[in-house]
Parts: C-alpha cells; sequence; structure tokens
C-alpha cells in the first residue's frame, strides 16, 4: 500500500473527471477489504487469497454499481457508501476492541480483570 501511495505522488498519474466518482467508490470498497484484512490478521483468521479477492471483488463491484446507476439514472452509489461505508465502521470498532483488550490484558493483573 505504501508503495501504491508513493509511487501516486512521484508519477503524477491524472485521469478524467469523469472518472472521479467511480476511483471514489472503488478506494471507499477498497478501504473496507483493507480493514477487514488488519481485523481478520488481528483475530488469527487472515488468508492472502481470500484477501486479494475480495479486495478486487469489491472495488470491481463499487464501480460497477456507480456505473449501472449513473447509466440508469439511478443513483445506486448510496447502495455503495451504505454497505461498504457501513463495514468499514464495523470493522474499525472490532479492531479497537481488540487492541483494547489487549492492552488492558498486558496492564492490568489478573485480580482486576475478573
Amino acid at each position: 500500500m505504501a508503495a501504491g501511495l508513493v509511487l501516486g505522488f512521484a508519477l503524477n498519474v491524472t485521469y478524467p473527471s469523469e472518472f472521479s466518482f467511480y476511483i471514489t467508490m472503488a478506494l471507499l470498497a477498497s478501504m473496507d477489504s483493507l480493514l477487514g484484512a488488519v481485523r481478520s490478521y488481528m483475530e488469527g483468521k487472515y488468508n492472502n487469497p481470500i484477501f486479494i479477492s475480495g479486495f478486487l471483488a469489491n472495488a470491481i463491484l463499487a464501480a460497477a454499481l456507480v456505473y449501472l446507476g449513473d447509466r440508469l439514472g439511478v443513483p445506486l452509489y448510496y447502495a455503495v457508501i451504505f454497505v461498504f461505508g457501513g463495514r468499514l465502521f464495523q470493522n474499525l470498532a472490532v479492531i479497537r476492541r481488540i487492541l483494547i483488550d489487549r492492552y488492558f490484558t498486558k496492564k492490568l493483573p489478573d485480580d482486576h480483570m475478573k
């Protein structure tokens, strides 16, 4: 991810403004996949093929829904925002709970956990 950010800023890649909405929705879906991967890693369930396929499928699905909605004149991008945005917050909440549990488990003696 860091390499992609560095390349993106260094190469000064541009795209037509008509694609900005599609790219934004694909990025939202991709961020959902990244947080899902972090969550599954922290839970000890991470699987690389599942992450890669989910990452690509989510980005393609988001872009396809926005495109289809654009062609039909229906704001289907709301579905993308609702679903992937909700999952983003859910994954972030679980990651937060895991980090808090790990932090307090290491900091407090065993008799305070009862």
